[in-house]
């Protein structure tokens, strides 16, 4: 019966936060307060919930300090002169350009939110793939691509849902993924440089003078349908001049006469606002080193994360900012992340209370354990990145994470498969989920590339599995999973 009653509570919990019905965190307190009552251990409703908050805490104040601290960095200037860099490398050369696009999401990634690298990375390399009359199928697609891989870091949101649904510590699953994460970006940084190549071959280079002073016309890119690697010679990239060509499969690119002078694209080029009130140039090395220390010791473990991002958002807070009004704002500012997420978590703590404190997860894992294969049983976390792919891409994070990882965890258990090895794994399928229909940074990407979605999943699903297989089978070669 708690085998059934559980597998109904993930359903419904899937169900509704799939067709919007509920949010995310209504869902993950309403439902299985309902089912805690319904398998008759309502009264000891309270008892699972302050178990599991006093479980999550850690993870919250992660979350929490670590997007304060990010959002200030961004705020102070910390990456302008990465942006800068950047498209001072890519010149108008379109291979360069791909390149710098995986490049620039990848390190801005580090904030750890999906909405705010797209919204940087396409103000600042937008402009360049429009004058060169790139694919811009390839920009959503590598910036999607890499930022899923970066997504894993712990404040990114899957490390911090796979240890709070198994109770683990968010460094002992991330640190040791390190070495496939990275084998996964330089993936990345290898398709992005495959996709320039063809880009490059198709249209040929220019100085960026020349780039900067082509006449506007209006044009429309064909990109994604139909094509192979993207952005190559095929029917689908092909560039039609004149009116917005019909059919799917397009994505209209108009370009104005009349506001495309030179000086405004110089400041396009520029990627965030160079004026904004928040900038620190004079304490940028503090800022940079500080950021450098922070890593640092979080991969050295010398701390507990919290600890570390709470350390770390404090001094940030207080070196560059050191008027009391100048701080609230900043926070103020970060506010509706800070709450979302880390309410996002001490929510969980219900769903994950019930599962675990009425028995449903053990009756359901039994299951599985019966339904698996003995010969599959030791290889439960090869399975588990298997399916990490199709299922974070037709769920969400919060469903595959604090629904599905704790059954794959029990049984894998039954096995001799280390909980840890159950969680490493099942980030393999991040560089797939970021492009996801359910993933609403996405919608981000899309809308501010002027990208069709439908375009961008033809053309970004191919190489963001390609992408999860090579970070699963490193972390496989390096003995993590």
């Amino acid at each position: 019966m708690l085998t059934i009653l559980g597998f109904a509570m993930i359903a419904t919990f899937l169900v509704l936060i799939m067709t919007k019905k509920m949010s995310p965190i209504a869902a993950l307190v309403l439902i299985p307060a309902l089912f805690c009552v319904a398998v008759g251990q309502g009264a000891k409703l309270g008892d699972y919930v302050i178990d599991g908050v006093g479980n999550l805490a850690p993870t919250a104040a992660m979350l929490m300090f670590a997007i304060v601290y990010f959002g200030v960095m961004i705020d102070v200037g910390l990456f302008d002169p990465v942006v800068r860099g950047i498209l001072r490398f890519c010149k108008a050369d379109p291979m360069r350009i791909v390149v710098g696009t995986a490049v620039l999401a990848a390190i801005v990634s580090l904030d750890g939110d999906g909405s705010t690298t797209f919204m940087i990375t396409v103000s600042a390399m937008y402009p360049l793939y429009k004058r060169l009359k790139m694919s811009l199928v390839v920009m959503t697609g590598v910036a999607a691509t890499a930022n899923g891989v970066m997504n894993t870091l712990p404040w990114g949101g899957p490390t911090a849902r796979a240890a709070t649904a198994l109770k683990l510590d968010a460094s002992e699953i991330f640190v040791p993924m390190i070495p496939a994460l990275a084998v996964g970006l330089l993936a990345v940084f290898l398709l992005s440089y495959v996709l320039g190549l063809r880009e490059r071959k198709r249209l040929g280079m220019l100085t960026l003078d020349e780039a900067l002073v082509r006449e506007p016309e209006q044009e429309t890119v064909l990109a994604g349908a139909g094509t192979g690697a993207g952005g190559g010679s095929g029917r689908g990239d092909r560039l039609r001049k004149g009116p917005a060509a019909s059919g799917a499969g397009s994505a209209d690119l108009t370009q104005d006469g009349d506001d495309d002078e030179d000086g405004e694209d110089e400041e396009e080029f520029k990627g965030l606002d160079p004026n904004r009130s928040t900038l620190r140039p004079r304490l940028y090395w503090f800022n940079a080193g500080l950021t450098i220390a922070l890593l640092t010791a979080m991969i050295m473990e010398l701390m507990p994360i919290p600890v570390l991002f709470l350390l770390g958002a404090a001094l940030a807070l207080t070196v560059n900012f050191p008027h009391m009004p100048d701080q609230r704002a900043r926070i103020a500012a970060h506010a509706d992340n800070v709450l979302n997420v880390s309410g996002m978590v001490f929510a969980a703590a219900v769903f994950t209370g019930v599962l675990t404190g009425t028995g449903m997860v053990e009756n359901m894992a039994d299951w599985v354990v019966g339904a698996v294969p003995d010969a599959m049983g030791p290889h439960m976390a090869i399975v588990t990145g298997l399916l990490s792919l199709p299922l974070t891409y037709f769920m969400s994070n919060d469903g595959f994470y604090f629904g599905v990882v704790p059954v794959l965890a029990e049984a894998g258990a039954a096995h001799g498969v280390s909980p840890l090895e159950i969680a490493r794994a099942s980030l393999a399928g991040q560089a797939l989920h970021m492009s996801s229909p359910l993933v609403p940074a996405v919608y981000v990407l899309v809308g501010m590339a002027k990208v069709e979605f439908g375009d961008h999943t033809r053309f970004t699903v191919k190489w963001a599995v390609l992408t999860s297989l090579v970070v699963l089978g490193a972390g496989i070669l390096f003995g993590t999973i």
